[in-house]
Protein backbone atom coordinates (compact mmCIF):
# COMPACT_ATOMS: atom_id res chain seq x y z
CA UNK A 1 0.00 0.00 0.00
CA UNK A 2 2.70 2.30 0.75
CA UNK A 3 4.41 1.48 -2.26
CA UNK A 4 1.21 2.57 -4.22
CA UNK A 5 1.37 6.31 -2.11
CA UNK A 6 4.93 6.93 -3.13
CA UNK A 7 4.61 5.79 -6.64
CA UNK A 8 1.53 8.24 -7.01
CA UNK A 9 3.60 10.88 -5.71
CA UNK A 10 6.44 10.14 -7.75
CA UNK A 11 3.82 10.65 -11.30
CA UNK A 12 2.53 13.90 -10.19
CA UNK A 13 5.24 15.31 -8.72
CA UNK A 14 7.02 14.45 -12.18
CA UNK A 15 4.76 16.03 -14.43
CA UNK A 16 5.28 19.04 -12.24
CA UNK A 17 8.98 18.66 -12.55
CA UNK A 18 8.41 18.36 -16.44
CA UNK A 19 6.36 21.32 -16.93
CA UNK A 20 8.94 23.46 -14.82
CA UNK A 21 11.90 22.27 -16.27
CA UNK A 22 9.97 22.82 -20.10
CA UNK A 23 9.21 26.59 -18.91
CA UNK A 24 12.72 27.69 -18.68
CA UNK A 25 13.75 29.82 -21.71
CA UNK A 26 17.32 29.39 -22.86
CA UNK A 27 17.95 33.08 -22.79
CA UNK A 28 18.07 32.57 -19.01
CA UNK A 29 19.86 29.49 -18.34
CA UNK A 30 23.44 31.33 -17.21
CA UNK A 31 21.11 33.70 -14.84
CA UNK A 32 22.96 33.23 -11.47
CA UNK A 33 21.57 35.37 -8.55
CA UNK A 34 24.91 35.48 -6.80
CA UNK A 35 28.44 34.31 -8.08
CA UNK A 36 28.87 31.76 -6.05
CA UNK A 37 25.40 30.12 -6.39
CA UNK A 38 23.81 27.98 -9.60
CA UNK A 39 22.90 29.18 -12.58
CA UNK A 40 19.23 28.32 -13.77
CA UNK A 41 20.74 25.82 -15.86
CA UNK A 42 23.09 24.24 -12.89
CA UNK A 43 20.18 24.32 -11.04
CA UNK A 44 17.72 22.59 -13.40
CA UNK A 45 20.63 20.06 -13.71
CA UNK A 46 20.21 19.32 -10.25
CA UNK A 47 16.99 18.79 -10.46
CA UNK A 48 17.42 16.67 -13.51
CA UNK A 49 19.72 14.26 -11.41
CA UNK A 50 17.77 13.74 -8.39
CA UNK A 51 15.97 11.09 -10.37
CA UNK A 52 19.18 9.08 -11.12
CA UNK A 53 19.01 8.81 -6.89
CA UNK A 54 16.35 6.37 -7.18
CA UNK A 55 18.63 3.69 -7.72
CA UNK A 56 21.09 4.14 -4.79
CA UNK A 57 18.49 5.19 -2.65
CA UNK A 58 15.74 2.21 -2.85
CA UNK A 59 17.76 -0.19 -3.82
CA UNK A 60 21.20 -0.07 -1.93
CA UNK A 61 21.16 0.67 2.08
CA UNK A 62 24.08 3.08 1.91
CA UNK A 63 24.89 5.36 -0.79
CA UNK A 64 28.81 6.29 -1.17
CA UNK A 65 28.81 9.67 -2.65
CA UNK A 66 32.46 9.33 -3.43
CA UNK A 67 32.05 6.16 -5.89
CA UNK A 68 28.83 8.38 -7.23
CA UNK A 69 28.95 9.61 -11.36
CA UNK A 70 27.23 12.76 -11.66
CA UNK A 71 26.71 13.42 -15.02
CA UNK A 72 25.13 16.38 -15.52
CA UNK A 73 24.82 16.43 -19.56
CA UNK A 74 24.97 19.51 -21.69
CA UNK A 75 23.03 22.24 -20.04
CA UNK A 76 23.46 24.77 -23.10
CA UNK A 77 19.82 24.27 -23.89
CA UNK A 78 16.76 23.56 -21.70
CA UNK A 79 15.83 20.50 -24.28
CA UNK A 80 19.31 18.78 -23.47
CA UNK A 81 18.34 19.27 -19.59
CA UNK A 82 14.97 18.23 -20.43
CA UNK A 83 16.13 15.14 -22.12
CA UNK A 84 17.89 14.02 -19.04
CA UNK A 85 15.88 14.29 -16.70
CA UNK A 86 13.11 11.90 -19.06
CA UNK A 87 16.25 10.03 -19.10
CA UNK A 88 16.30 9.77 -15.20
CA UNK A 89 13.03 9.58 -14.85
CA UNK A 90 12.89 6.32 -16.78
CA UNK A 91 15.47 4.79 -14.66
CA UNK A 92 13.86 6.10 -11.41
CA UNK A 93 10.50 4.61 -12.78
CA UNK A 94 11.57 1.28 -13.16
CA UNK A 95 13.35 1.31 -9.99
CA UNK A 96 9.98 2.10 -8.22
CA UNK A 97 8.21 -0.92 -10.31
CA UNK A 98 10.74 -3.40 -8.94
CA UNK A 99 10.83 -2.14 -4.97
CA UNK A 100 10.00 -4.37 -2.27
CA UNK A 101 7.77 -2.37 0.25
CA UNK A 102 9.03 -4.31 3.00
CA UNK A 103 12.35 -2.92 2.55
CA UNK A 104 11.05 0.77 3.65
CA UNK A 105 11.78 0.57 7.45
CA UNK A 106 15.85 -0.78 6.32
CA UNK A 107 18.59 1.84 7.82
CA UNK A 108 19.83 3.47 5.24
CA UNK A 109 22.95 6.14 5.07
CA UNK A 110 25.20 8.25 2.69
CA UNK A 111 28.71 8.79 3.09
CA UNK A 112 31.33 10.24 1.17
CA UNK A 113 34.50 7.66 1.45
CA UNK A 114 34.68 7.20 5.29
CA UNK A 115 32.68 10.08 5.96
CA UNK A 116 29.34 10.20 7.05
CA UNK A 117 27.08 13.05 5.86
CA UNK A 118 23.56 11.46 6.70
CA UNK A 119 23.26 9.10 9.41
CA UNK A 120 21.55 5.78 9.41
CA UNK A 121 17.66 6.15 9.25
CA UNK A 122 14.70 4.43 7.78
CA UNK A 123 14.59 4.15 4.14
CA UNK A 124 10.93 5.66 3.86
CA UNK A 125 12.41 8.90 5.90
CA UNK A 126 15.68 9.28 2.92
CA UNK A 127 12.40 9.14 0.12
CA UNK A 128 10.70 11.70 1.66
CA UNK A 129 13.48 13.95 2.42
CA UNK A 130 16.23 12.97 0.19
CA UNK A 131 14.56 12.15 -2.92
CA UNK A 132 11.20 14.00 -2.56
CA UNK A 133 11.08 17.31 -0.31
CA UNK A 134 14.78 18.03 -1.46
CA UNK A 135 13.43 18.22 -5.21
CA UNK A 136 10.43 20.62 -4.03
CA UNK A 137 12.85 22.56 -2.23
CA UNK A 138 14.86 23.04 -5.21
CA UNK A 139 11.43 23.54 -7.80
CA UNK A 140 11.02 26.65 -5.65
CA UNK A 141 14.58 27.72 -5.93
CA UNK A 142 13.89 27.58 -9.24
CA UNK A 143 10.23 29.14 -9.91
CA UNK A 144 12.04 32.45 -8.07
CA UNK A 145 14.32 32.59 -10.22
CA UNK A 146 12.22 32.22 -12.94
CA UNK A 147 10.16 35.01 -11.22
CA UNK A 148 13.24 37.19 -11.35
CA UNK A 149 13.49 37.09 -14.73
CA UNK A 150 10.53 37.79 -16.01
CA UNK A 151 9.42 34.28 -16.58
CA UNK A 152 6.08 32.29 -16.93
CA UNK A 153 5.59 29.93 -14.34
CA UNK A 154 3.32 26.77 -15.13
CA UNK A 155 0.56 25.60 -12.69
CA UNK A 156 1.54 22.88 -10.48
CA UNK A 157 -0.42 23.07 -7.65
CA UNK A 158 -3.64 25.31 -8.41
CA UNK A 159 -3.94 29.01 -10.50
CA UNK A 160 -0.83 31.00 -10.53
CA UNK A 161 -0.37 35.16 -11.31
CA UNK A 162 0.16 33.31 -14.92
CA UNK A 163 -2.96 31.71 -15.21
CA UNK A 164 -5.48 34.35 -14.37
Amino acid sequence: MIKQVIIGEFKLETESTRKLLNAIPDDVLTYRPQPNLWSIAELASHIAETYNWYEGTFNQDEFDMATYKYDKGDISKTAHIVAKFEENVAKATQVLDGFQEVSLMNQWTMKMGDNILMPPMPKYNVIRGFLFNHLYHHRGQLVSLLRVNGCKVPVMYGNTADSK
